[in-house]
């Protein structure tokens, strides 16, 4: 039987990576999405690996800072594949790149509600679907996406590296609360990654960011979708942070 893999902002960037390696991987993937323009993007990615991994795939549209949407996502997701989810991966994600003077308190709320609340939603909802088939011998996942910002901070930035600092704080909790339950818990934590948020920058602005990173240049998403496989595919790891950052945290 197909196990069965939830991905948070899976439609763009590294949650497209994501969804693919899940597909390529053999899990039936439900690709979440929040706005109109990113349903083109999920129903592609969907299409795709439906016609290169030959498994199941299933596009659901919700807002996961708000608790009901994500009811209505894991709903989903149950009412097509069943009760049993073996994966999670938790990459919904927005920042503000803002100044904490200026910043409006709908600003950070939004970035907390998104980039944290949303992981204890989902993570609320999905758990029960994971303990009562999970085992020594059939574990079941959950991969956070946090950020070097939750490890280092970043200027401009207070709200996104808050909510990343809380990702690390309840992935550890949950390891630890989970790992004798056969529900093994872990975090992502990015570095610089080519996305389209630097897609727009120039290449001399490009060369001096790369240029901050002991090796060099900048990551791809490809990276941080290898490392959540190789989180999902080693049974002895769990409540730990891993970091693709090219050495940027050593400075």
């Amino acid at each position: 039987m197909s196990k069965t893999a939830i991905i948070t902002g899976g439609s763009r960037g590294i949650g497209e990576a994501m969804s693919l390696k899940l597909g390529e991987m053999g899990y039936n993937v439900v690709i979440n999405y929040r706005s109109e323009s990113s349903k083109v993007l999920s129903d592609n990615i969907a299409e795709k690996i439906q016609k290169d991994y030959g498994v199941e795939t299933l596009v659901v549209k919700a807002d996961v800072s708000k608790y009901e949407d994500c009811e209505n996502l894991v709903k989903a997701a149950v009412d097509k594949f069943g009760e049993n989810i073996d994966v999670l991966i938790n990459n919904a994600g927005i920042t503000n790149n803002c100044n904490w003077i200026d910043i409006k308190r709908e600003q950070y709320e939004a970035v907390i509600n998104t980039n944290l609340m949303s992981f204890l939603h989902m993570t609320h909802l999905v758990l029960p679907h994971m303990v009562n088939h999970s085992s020594k011998d059939n574990q079941c996942c959950i991969v956070n996406t946090s950020s070097v910002g939750g490890l280092t901070g970043v200027i401009n930035q207070a709200d996104y590296c808050a909510s990343k600092s809380g990702i690390i704080g309840l992935t550890r909790a949950l390891a630890l609360e989970f790992a004798g339950k056969g529900v093994r818990v872990n975090a992502i934590a990015p570095g610089m990654i080519m996305t389209d948020m630097l897609r727009g920058v120039n290449q001399d602005e490009l060369n001096a960011l790369a240029a901050t990173i002991p090796q060099g240049f900048i990551g791809d998403v490809s990276d941080i979708a290898g490392a959540m496989e190789y989180i999902l595919t080693a049974p002895y790891v769990t409540g730990q942070i891993i970091s693709p950052n090219g050495g940027f945290v050593l400075q």
